[in-house]
């Protein structure tokens, strides 16, 4: 199957040419894979401060998996910093030497044990940029079909599958804590819509 187009948003989310702060110096504070630095800055009005973060370069993919019975598939997902289970979409880290549908393909695999049709490319985002500079892109898959999941073992996952309706009902009361699979969900919408799906 021929991946889709990227969205149009995808080659937006890129540095700006110019930078009106100033990078003094940058400490790193944990090693890969989840990076995170203490910079000394001086800001466009002269004011010198520290800014921790993660930086700029990792990147994931966020997946809302339809099948052809026209049944949404999410994820409830044990969450350690959050000592709770939540429900989510398939996700999953970009890996090195890696594109943005193969991962997607692959997490979808993992975490739900699924094959998709087609894939819809969705708006690209950043999902917390106060503090990190990860990149999410999100992705429709439609004409699901399910098998055995293959999650990792450090994932403490279970598959749910609902009728798209209820799904959404879900998104509308807030049900669904993910925010990141909010947004994707919110972003599928259009599309399930235009197709008849929902």
């Amino acid at each position: 199957m021929t991946p889709p187009d990227p969205h149009p948003t995808w080659p937006l989310l890129i540095p700006d040419a110019e930078q009106p702060w100033q990078t003094l110096s940058s400490t790193p504070l944990s090693l890969p894979p989840r990076v995170m630095l203490r910079d000394t800055l001086r800001t466009q009005a002269g004011v010198k401060l520290e800014y921790v973060y993660r930086p700029r370069g990792p990147r994931a993919v966020f997946v809302f998996p339809v099948t052809a019975a026209g049944e949404a598939v999410l994820i409830r997902q044990y969450r350690y910093p959050l000592r709770a289970t939540i429900t989510e979409v398939v996700a999953g880290g970009i890996e090195d030497g890696e594109d943005i549908f193969g991962a997607a393909a692959r997490e979808l695999k993992e975490e739900v044990g699924g094959t998709a049709q087609e894939w819809v490319a969705l708006p690209a985002f950043y999902p917390q940029p106060s503090f990190s500079g990860v990149l999410f892109y999100a992705l429709l898959a439609l004409g699901v079909t399910l098998g055995q999941a293959e999650p990792e073992d450090s994932e403490l996952i279970e598959r749910l599958v609902l009728p798209l309706p209820e799904a959404y009902r879900r998104l509308d009361a807030g049900e669904v804590f993910d925010g990141p699979g909010s947004l994707t969900m919110f972003h599928a919408r259009r599309t399930l819509e235009k197709r008849g799906l929902l």
